[in-house]
């Protein structure tokens, strides 16, 4: 059933200042400035109906949901200096305000998932950073400290009761951490496109998960438009409509941009307002429309930037009364 204008309640913003207190260090591409194009491709003046709401910081015990307390207790214990920095590996860098920035992104998840599930915004958009969608439950990786987007779907199912919870992946690189989170979880699916064989070296078709709750589209380099649509439209989104999720969560990654240092599957906005559009459009058939999306990756500002605005006036539009 179509919703009235009445209905429409609007599109979250989640995000917080402390994530621009994340220092990864001179010359990394996973840096502040990332957000703050981001924020400023959605100001007030070009995105006037989003609900802008403050990302409070996750729990640890929300955290411990998907991640080993072993690796969450220390690092939660961490502190580092004031303008010095502790590598995890050689990609992965805090700073002083790094885990701060890292509780307010799954926090942000977190609170995404609750402003849609109590009516009070029809899909939202988390924009914070680390991202998350490379941190395995046992450790950190691929500048990623907490995975954001398996937090919030175990919230969501603890929290609001739900039993098939979905994430799709579009980012360029293969989400390795929400897979190793969802394996053995047959009430979690996992959807994916990303360039392969790159970083972090998983996303095989083959693998399947406990219950074939993973599907994995490997995109050689080069591919562009055509390919990339043809791996969601034939294979993606199909899965994920067998699936029929109660709540459909986007990990949202711009690095496939044309434009992008990091990689090479030549997209462009028009994919990405292509592909949110088909992901909403399948919530509207399950699950009411309920879509929270979380920034993945993306490094060249201005792609970033206008990728970004283009993928949340794709959620507006699609969320709308017809």
């Amino acid at each position: 059933m179509a919703k009235t204008i009445e209905q429409f309640r609007g599109i979250a913003l989640v995000t917080h200042e402390a994530c621009l207190d994340h220092d990864t260090g001179a010359h990394h591409p996973e840096r502040a400035d990332r957000l703050r194009s981001v924020l400023a491709a959605l100001n007030a003046e070009r995105f006037p109906e989003l609900l802008r709401e403050q990302a409070p910081r996750a729990r640890a015990e929300q955290l411990i949901r998907v991640h080993d307390g072993d690796y969450v207790r220390p690092l939660l214990a961490l502190e580092v200096p004031a303008g010095e920095h502790i590598a995890l590996d050689p990609d992965t860098i805090l700073s002083a305000g790094s885990v701060e920035a890292a509780l307010r992104a799954a926090g942000g998840a977190i609170r995404g998932v609750d402003l849609v599930m109590e009516g009070k915004a029809d899909a939202g958009f988390v924009a914070a950073r680390p991202p998350g969608h490379h941190a395995e439950p046992a450790k950190g990786m691929g500048f990623c400290l907490f995975n954001s987007i398996a937090i919030a779907a175990h919230h969501a199912r603890d929290r609001w009761g739900l039993k098939r919870i979905a994430v799709a992946d579009f980012d360029v690189h293969h989400g390795n951490g929400t897979q190793a989170a969802f394996w053995d979880d047959a009430e979690l699916f996992f959807a994916s496109s990303h360039q392969g064989p790159f970083y972090p070296g998983t996303g095989s078709r083959e693998e399947r998960g406990v219950s074939g709750n993973i599907a994995n589209v490997p995109l050689a380099s080069g591919t562009g438009s055509i390919g990339f649509r043809k791996a969601w439209r034939d294979e993606l989104l199909p899965a994920l409509d067998s699936f029929a999720p109660e709540l459909l969560l986007i990990s949202a990654g711009f690095d496939a941009h044309r434009d992008d240092p990091l990689a090479g599957l030549l997209l462009d906005e028009a994919d990405y307002s292509w592909i949110t559009g088909e992901l909403v459009a399948l919530a509207h058939r399950h699950c009411n429309g309920r879509v929270v999306s979380l920034l993945e990756g993306g490094y060249d500002l201005d792609a970033l930037a206008s990728c970004v605005a283009a993928h949340v006036k794709a959620l507006e539009q699609a969320s709308q009364p017809l």
